[in-house]
This record gives C-alpha cells, structure tokens and sequence, in this order.
C-alpha cells in the first residue's frame, strides 16, 4: 500500500433554498451587475513529476524517513508523504486506508480533504483576478457583495485575517438549527446579511485567524468571474497545472472511489455537517503529488508574477511580533536573516494536513492524513532535523490550523 519512493535532497426557514445549494451552477444576487469576465486559463505544457533516485546521502535521508513513518505508522498515522527539492520529488510514501471498510489504501491518486490549505487556493485565485485587474484588494466586500453587511471590510482585509469577521463555523448555529444539512455560501452569507453578528473587532485593527474571510472570498471569485467557485478553480487554477485529481468537494455527490474518507482517531467516520457546504475556506481535496506541483508553479510564476507573489508572502507583521505571521492566504516563519518559510496547516474534521515550503531551498514537506492524529503537525520539523541529521523537533513548526 505504499506510495512510489523516489529522492535527491538537502537540507471546509433553510431547508427552503437547499435546491440551491444542489445546484452545479451557483447564481450571483441579483443586485450583481455582471463584470463581462472574459479570461483565457493559463496553458503551459503539462509534463510529469520528475524523480531522482541517484544520491546515496538520499538513500540515507529516505532510510531514516522510512523508520520515522514506521514508527509513526504504529502510533496511528494514516496518510499520504511527499517531499521535493528543486522540482524532483524525493520521497513518496502512503500509510493506511482511503477507505478502511473497504479496505481500499492510500495511493498517488487518493484525493484527501486539505481543510484549511484550501486557503492558499482561494487567496492565489484572488490574487489572479486582481493581478488581471478583475478586481481590487483594497476595494470593499460590498463593491463585490452588495448585501454584506460590513462596510469597512475589504478584499484584502479577508486575505490577511484582519476584518474583524465572526467566525461562521461558530454563529450560523444560533439562526440555524439544522446541524447535520450543509449549507453552502450564499446561504451563509444571507444569514450574515439577516443577522449581522458582531464584528470581533474594528477591522484593520488586528489580525484573528476566521474562516469566513475565505468563504466570503470565495464567493467575490463567484461574483467577478461569473462562474460556480469550483468550476472556475478546475478551469482557471486546478487543470492549467495538472492537477488533475483535485477539485472542490460537493456534499451532493459522491466521492472518487479511492478519494479518502474523514476518520476521527477510533476509525469512526465523521459525517458531514453545516458547514461541509461552504467552500473556500476548506473543502478543497487533492494529493501530495497534486500538491506539488501546486508548489512548483509558484517558483515558475504559472499562474501569478513574482510582484503578486511578493505581495502573498508579506509584509511579515500581521498576526504577532516574533516569525510566525501571516501574509495573503499563507502563514509564514520570517526569520530575522531574511529567510521565509511559507506555510498552511488544516484541520478539518478527521483530516489533520501540513504543506511547508522552505522557498529560499525550493525545498518542499507536504503531509495529508485522513485519520484524527494532531502529532502530524510535527512532521514537519521532524523531516528537517531527519534531513539535516539532527535530532532535536524545530519547535517553530509545531503548529495547528
């Protein structure tokens, strides 16, 4: 049930608009004047992932690898391992099930939920309409979303966590009883136009991690282009890089025979909710090997140029003084030498996932598992200290969502 192994190295009233949310072709508000969006998707050669197995200090790091995933496997690790450097993929490695009942394991193309590194695709989908002039960041929701009932938020207020927004995973309960239906991000957003739950705070003040940023941007990327999120992240983001096993999931519609299912540690399977019908902020699947060439396009400027992709990555004073900060849909560590780690973890569900790119290196860590193990958010600083031939965790990497 493994994964190929290769190398080189270094160092996520109602019920009476759910027709809606069934619906593949989601519908602007009518009080939306149409943008005439016209956009060519990118085309650039699809090539294969490349491998490289030649080294024997990467024999070395990929045995070391190999004992650390075997004892983490015993532990109750279920999930998928990728790392690169420089392009090739070096390791490669899948433990456990897709689907345990059916015994279906892991393999290359087993889609897994990423929960919240769905935030680095809904941000970079931003950012590729405002870098085509579709929109502007700094305008307010409310230019995009008449209804929102947030004057002072802006676009980019919601890509670096400081508008003040209530966390909808939290509010939408109190207006809406029905725990188990999912609801989808127009109803989300009604209700918040119903309701108008109180801000956390004066926006621009402060910076709050909150799911519904993502949500909210998710649903401008609807607005301006016209088009369903998830048909415009498979025709504009997903296949233009190759990804061809990722896609934005549809409570409505079965999943991909070995797409992974969401366990809680006791391999019970966690059903789906509210909030499983609101997309942007999670609810994006894909695979490592998906993931990295998701990594790769960034060092390619395939979809964004580098002055949109400085832009993502800073200013580093968002959340804290200290490393860790947050940039336009990506944590980040900033080290005082200059040197970024860029960064998103995701916990959604049963599905604990970390992608961590060391960008000065091209030097790439990318592990989703689908069974409940927060221990995976430490994979991370473990593979650097394997790499480097340490012994001692990187604290630094030892984070959650």
């Amino acid at each position: 049930m493994g994964c190929r192994t290769h190398s080189y190295i270094i160092a996520l009233s109602l019920s009476l608009v759910l027709i809606a949310c069934h619906s593949n072709s989601q519908q602007v508000s009518a009080h939306t004047n149409k943008t005439g969006f016209s956009e060519n998707p990118v085309t650039t050669p699809i090539r294969p992932l490349s491998y490289d197995t030649t080294s024997a200090q990467v024999k070395e790091i990929i045995s070391r690898l190999d004992k650390f995933y075997a004892a983490q496997s015993r532990a109750g690790f279920n999930g998928s391992v990728l790392l690169g450097y420089k392009g090739n993929v070096i390791y490669e490695r899948c433990y456990g099930y897709a689907n345990r009942e059916r015994k279906i394991p892991l393999n290359p193309n087993s889609s897994c939920q990423l929960a919240s590194i769905s935030k680095t695709f809904t941000g970079a989908a931003v950012l590729y309409l405002y870098q085509r002039k579709h929109l502007d960041i700094d305008k307010p929701v409310q230019a995009y979303i008449p209804d929102f009932p947030y004057p002072a938020v802006t676009l980019r207020m919601c890509l670096d966590h400081r508008s003040g927004l209530p966390d909808y995973t939290k509010w939408v309960g109190n207006y809406n009883k029905d725990f188990s239906t999912p609801i989808n991000n127009d109803q989300m957003l009604s209700l918040m136009a119903t309701h108008k739950p109180h801000l956390e705070f004066k926006p621009n003040t402060r910076f709050t991690y909150c799911n519904t940023n993502f949500a909210v941007l998710a649903k401008v990327v609807e607005v301006v282009s016209e088009m369903n999120f998830r048909d415009f992240m498979e025709k504009y983001i997903f296949h233009p890089l190759g990804m061809m096993h990722t896609f934005v999931y549809d409570p409505y519609k079965p999943l991909a025979v070995d797409a992974a299912i969401s366990y809680r540690y006791n391999w019970v399977r966690e059903p789906d909710m509210f909030a499983d019908g609101v997309y942007g902020d999670k609810g994006i699947y894909s695979t490592p090997e998906d993931m990295y060439r998701w990594d790769q396009s960034f060092y390619n400027n395939t979809l964004l140029n580098p002055t949109m992709i400085d832009l993502a990555y800073g200013p580093c004073s968002f959340e804290r003084p200290g490393i860790k900060n947050y940039g336009l849909g990506w944590r980040m560590l900033c080290y005082p030498n200059g040197n970024k780690i860029i960064y998103h973890n995701g916990w959604w569900h049963g599905n604990n996932t970390s992608f961590y790119r060391l960008i000065k290196d091209n030097f790439t860590i990318i592990v989703l598992g689908n069974k409940f193990n927060k221990s995976i958010y430490r994979h991370a600083g473990a593979i650097c200290d394997i790499v480097r031939g340490t012994s001692a965790a990187n604290s630094d990497f030892d984070s959650e969502e």
